[in-house]
């Protein structure tokens, strides 16, 4: 599908989510102003929302890189497709195809990011891949994702349950395809010819560039730590769980012990009991032997 359209307003969004992040607020209120004779776009520029981190590194791979998006896209139809003819074999080496695949683009994708000088947490990389893996599983999510539109990040199980609203930047972004943008390089013949002035400001913006550096260092150091924290929550409520199922299994483990040597203990009593059964039926028969044999002797008198 062509990313051309008739419609001012996809237009100005396809331009607004191609830039860097921390560029879309100035650059969308200057297009309030720029466009504040037309009231009715004006007021719809100002309700486009700046998209989460997760959702602008989906938007910037559209961008950077429309020919792996496809495919993806692609083979998700492919194997939404084949689904219903599928085996539970089939099924299970298909979903593990398309989770090798979403990793590997989710990879991809924060490569691009980081060229574009933005380091992606794990957090955030988790929630690009759900948003490829629903893009794989649900045609409205690939719609949403090839707009480059994206404000959050999406998330869908396969079952047709996936609630659209508010994770595109307008309604009309499903069935428009963002342009798309190769990163920008500077050719060595049209490289300005530089010279050195001297700043006066250049202690004072050293300093400003080493706090700044030092602001998303602990940025980056609080967001690590916090996934420090979480994992290794996970990891002691996982321990626990292992120390309370091990616990379990050897109390089971004394119970079949236990109740092994009951069933031995009864299984001779069950011998014997049979033993005397057969010595009392023996009993039995030979009491009734006599029993017929004193009769006979009675009737013959």
């Amino acid at each position: 599908m062509s990313a051309k359209s008739s419609d001012p307003l996809l237009e100005i969004a396809d331009d607004l989510y191609a830039l860097p992040l921390a560029d879309f607020t100035p650059a969308r209120d200057a297009l309030v102003k720029e466009h504040k004779a037309d009231k009715a776009l004006a007021s719809s520029i100002k309700g486009l929302r700046k998209a989460s981190v997760a959702a602008w590194v989906v938007n910037l791979l559209v961008r950077r890189d429309p020919d792996q998006v496809d495919q993806l896209l692609a083979v998700g139809e492919a194997l939404r497709d084949a689904q219903e003819n599928l085996d539970a074999t089939q099924l299970r080496e298909f979903t593990k195809q398309r989770r090798q695949l979403t990793a590997s683009v989710t990879t991809a994708a924060r490569r691009v990011a980081r060229e574009e000088g933005v380091r992606t947490t794990e957090s955030v990389a988790d929630q690009v891949e759900a948003t490829l893996t629903a893009a794989m599983l649900e045609p409205d999510a690939a719609r949403a994702v090839r707009s480059g539109l994206l404000v959050t990040a999406l998330s869908a199980t396969g079952l047709g349950d996936l609630d659209l609203s508010g994770a595109v930047a307008l309604p009309e972004a499903l069935g428009f395809s963002a342009k798309a943008r190769p990163a920008e390089t500077t050719a060595p013949a049209k490289r300005p010819q530089l010279r050195v002035v001297p700043d006066p400001d250049a202690d004072a913006k050293a300093r400003a560039a080493a706090d700044e550096r030092v602001a998303d260092a602990k940025a980056l150091l609080k967001d690590a730590e916090k996934e420090h924290r979480a994992s290794r929550r996970a990891v002691e409520k996982l321990q626990a769980r292992t120390l309370q199922i091990q616990s379990e299994i050897d109390e089971l483990r004394s119970q079949i012990a236990a109740l092994e040597d009951t069933l031995e203990e009864v299984d001779d009593e069950l011998g014997e009991a049979e033993a005397a059964q057969a010595e009392a039926e023996e009993a039995v028969s030979e009491a009734q032997a006599e029993v017929e044999a004193a009769r006979e002797a009675r009737e013959r008198l």
